[in-house]
């Protein structure tokens, strides 16, 4: 078992966040590691000890972790030879029980070193950690002192500084002043070098140079922007009902990325956002009965998937973004009856989310992921009436989402996913036969639902789901001969239908229920 250091820490700081955070920890890591203390106040002693000139090195997991053999000790392992514990906050952070550990361990190992908090995103307290709030004397709880790294806040140098400041245990005014110092020696030294010949060559040299940068930092952002459009703008849009207004900005993402045909010359954070892209893209295709304009999607977020895979196979990033690609080709044949590359491609997610979940089997999304691919197996298993088979995935898809439910706190698209595996399971006894286990899942599906409208009346994805709920609880009544109680649900779920319809006229799916339902209830 690793204990805390004794002598001198092998790590300067340790560096906790959400890998969803990512690239902005890679890009304070190599700030603070680069940093050079003021000259003057090298060896000067604080209460952290000499302070050093350089503060190298700052342990980062994505850095020193490919080597490792057992993550979970060399994590703590370098928690315990760190000198400061930097986390930085964002939402992100704050429901990331990989973070949440990190700082009880680096707590236990050295209660008298300091645990700095840098913010990110997210507004407090939403952004912190709960294990970096306490409860104070007022029974209330107290937020962390925190750098705040945003721009409306104290920005990146201040935020540096600062941290610097916490880290060697320094007065942040000395270090401002040295700065300011430091700013202003280096512009005079730059006008004066101008008036060499040879000095303005290099100094050409690294404005090319700057320019290269320049061209990656604005293409970083185009793709974070067309992904914010097409990800978290399209899940707003999509909960509002509005999905049409997305056509405009898909034909746009589309022309941005049908030029980017060699995956060899982007880097691997671009392939994996290519994908996520051209997986929104796709699903918004097949919502609209553009099958074939889908399908040359998702193949082609497939080959980049494939390309970061075969690159890293061990990056985590990349085997759940490989495993998104699997389940959307395997989603598209099963919709279209093509069983046998369902299941290959099924087959092949599921095996992704097992090496997930080998990485880090605490993991929420990982977790969540092994259900869904368990539920994807399970729905190949009704549709092809394997009666054991179905029974014995469908059980286990339940129990995995009934235990992330339980990790996310009741969270919404975590009950909305136990109520889609109620339904799963109770389309698997109905092939077994056993009525009364139909019932008492369908039933559960319904109170479930029930309560996500309880929550959030106007959401349109919980409308949707309570109106196919009502559809497919109703139909399957009518079939049993509960004639009365059957036409009582589906007359719920066309009004809940007419309601998204008036909502958004052009989506082909309502349009298809609608039409269903009304067959429905005049036994048609």
């Amino acid at each position: 078992m690793v204990g805390p250091a004794k002598d001198a820490p092998r790590y300067t700081a340790f560096l906790s966040y959400s890998h969803k955070d990512a690239i902005v920890a890679g890009r304070l890591h190599r700030r603070l590691e680069t940093y050079r203390l003021p000259r003057r106040l090298v060896g000067t002693e604080t209460a952290r000890g000499p302070v050093p000139a350089r503060l190298w090195p700052i342990f980062r997991d994505r850095e020193e972790l490919p080597a490792a053999t057992d993550l979970t000790e060399t994590v703590r392992g370098a928690l315990a030879e760190s000198g400061a514990l930097i986390v930085l906050c964002s939402p992100a952070a704050a429901t990331s029980l990989w973070v949440a550990e990190e700082i009880e361990t680096f707590r236990r190992f050295h209660p008298d070193r300091p645990i700095l908090a840098a913010i990110l995103d997210g507004d407090p307290p939403d952004c912190f950690p709960a294990a970096l709030r306490a409860f104070g004397q007022d029974g209330t709880w107290h937020e962390p002192l925190a750098t705040d790294l945003r721009p409306q806040g104290d920005g990146t140098q201040l935020g540096l500084l600062k941290l610097v400041a916490g880290i060697t245990g320094l007065g942040l005014d000395a270090l401002v002043q040295r700065d300011a110092n430091r700013r202003i020696r280096r512009v005079t030294a730059v006008t004066a070098a101008a008036l060499a010949a040879m000095l303005v060559m290099a100094a050409l040299t690294l404005v090319a140079l700057d320019a290269r940068d320049e061209a990656e930092r604005q293409r970083a952002e185009a793709e974070g922007l067309v992904e914010f459009m097409l990800t978290d703008l399209r899940q707003r849009l999509r909960g509002v009902g509005r999905l049409d207004v997305m056509t405009a900005v898909n034909r746009r993402a589309l022309g941005y990325y049908g030029s980017q045909q060699e995956l060899g010359d982007l880097p691997a954070h671009s392939l994996l956002r290519r994908a996520r892209v051209l997986h929104a893209l796709g699903e918004d295709e097949m919502a609209r009965d553009n099958d074939r304009t889908a399908l040359s999607l998702f193949r082609e977020a497939y080959r980049a998937t494939d390309a970061a895979l075969e690159r890293a196979p061990n990056e985590a990033d990349g085997i759940f973004a490989h495993a998104q690609s699997e389940y959307w080709l395997g989603y598209f044949a099963f919709e279209h009856g093509e069983f046998a590359p369902a299941r290959r491609h099924f087959e092949g997610y599921n095996r992704l989310a097992a090496r997930l979940l080998a990485i880090d089997s605490g993991n929420l999304t990982w977790l969540r992921e092994a259900a869904y691919a368990e539920s994807n197996l399970c729905s190949l298993a009704i549709r092809e009436s394997q009666r054991e088979a179905a029974l014995r995935v469908c059980s286990r898809a339940l129990q995995w989402m009934e235990r992330v439910r339980m990790l996310s706190g009741d969270e919404p698209s975590a009950v909305l996913d136990v109520a889609n595996r109620h339904a799963w399971l109770a389309d698997a006894w109905n092939i077994d036969g056993r009525w009364d286990r139909v019932l008492l899942h369908r039933r559960r599906q319904e109170e479930l639902a029930r309560s996500l409208i309880a929550r959030d009346p106007t959401n349109i994805d919980f409308q949707d789901f309570w109106m196919r709920t009502q559809f497919t609880f109703g139909r399957l009544l009518l079939e049993r001969g509960y004639r009365s109680e059957a036409q009582s649900h589906l007359a719920d779920a066309l009004a809940a239908v007419k309601r998204l319809r008036r909502i958004d006229p052009a989506n082909v799916t309502w349009r298809s229920f609608e039409v269903r339902v009304s067959d429905a209830i005049n036994n048609r």
